[in-house]
């Protein structure tokens, strides 16, 4: 995976910086793992805006993706590489051995062709999913589960990876991209290798434009209201705003917004830097 960068001919072409799609095998999707997805606009059920700086954008079909991996023992061939426009990672198609089609995050360095398993029983190798108690000490990992059974839900983004660092007991202690060290269940899954798209961060928009095309409507600054509509707005001239927090009056850099008495407190060994 690399990047395009673009001769300024346009305003728009002088800072746009993209992705070059060269490892995408497919441009339709598998029809049977698609449904439509609505956009809302950051309206509720009553038409209300509930969240601000959202709308427009194109359609999107959402895909859906195996988080959980559960089928253990079922050889799955890799037979596409598919852009995924509800994530920043490439998703792959698997079919399995008895017929079945799921999509599942694309690592780095997965190739079509390859053979991926699951479970207790699957080797350490890229693409495979097994408990961490049956993961190498140092392996380099992603699409973690925080319960048993209950699907990945941590390190999923393009090119994030966690590394596997120990073990105590019935825990394994991993550090995760943030920084963040914490003991996870052994019998909880994970993924070998990194989440693909890794040169996803050296992507540049270069033009409101395309932020439209995502979605994302002109978000102005608190500083720029009046008074009236946030407790940063208003002053003489240009004034700094004060304190920098929400519109709801939540300071916005330093303040911990983490619950004491959060019970998962216990397991997390060094919090994020």
């Amino acid at each position: 995976m690399a990047v395009r960068k673009f001769k300024p001919t346009t305003p728009g072409q002088r800072h746009k910086i993209i992705g070059t799609f060269e490892d995408i095998t497919a441009s339709v999707p598998e029809k049977s793992l698609v449904y439509g997805k609505r956009s809302t606009g950051g309206r509720n059920n009553v038409g209300k805006m509930t969240m601000r700086y959202i709308g427009g954008g194109h359609k999107r079909k959402f895909r859906i993706i195996d988080f959980k991996r559960n089928k253990d023992g079922i050889p799955a061939v890799v037979k596409t590489i598919e852009y995924d426009p509800n994530r920043s990672a490439r998703i792959a198609l698997l079919f399995y051995a008895d017929g079945e089609k799921r999509y599942i995050i694309a690592p780095n360095g997965l190739q079509v062709g390859s053979t991926l398993m699951s479970g207790a029983d699957a080797a350490p190798e890229i693409g495979n999913t097994l408990p961490l108690e049956n993961i190498p000490v140092g392996t380099v990992i992603h699409n973690i589960e925080l319960r048993p059974g209950q699907g990945a839900i941590l390190v999923r983004s393009a090119g994030n990876f966690a590394q596997l660092t120990s073990r105590e007991g019935k825990y394994c202690v991993i550090k995760l991209p943030s920084g963040e060290v914490r003991q996870i269940l052994g019998t909880c899954r994970a993924t070998i290798g990194s989440v693909g798209n890794s040169d996803h961060a050296l992507e540049s928009s270069g033009k409101a434009g395309r932020s439209r095309w995502l979605g994302r409507r002109p978000h102005n600054r608190g500083v720029v209201m009046n008074p009236v509509d946030h407790p940063m707005g208003g002053g003489e001239g240009r004034q700094s705003g004060g304190h920098p927090r929400s519109r709801t009056g939540l300071y916005a850099k330093g303040l911990k917004t983490r619950s004491p008495k959060k019970q998962s407190s216990k397991y997390i060994i060094e919090r994020r830097k």
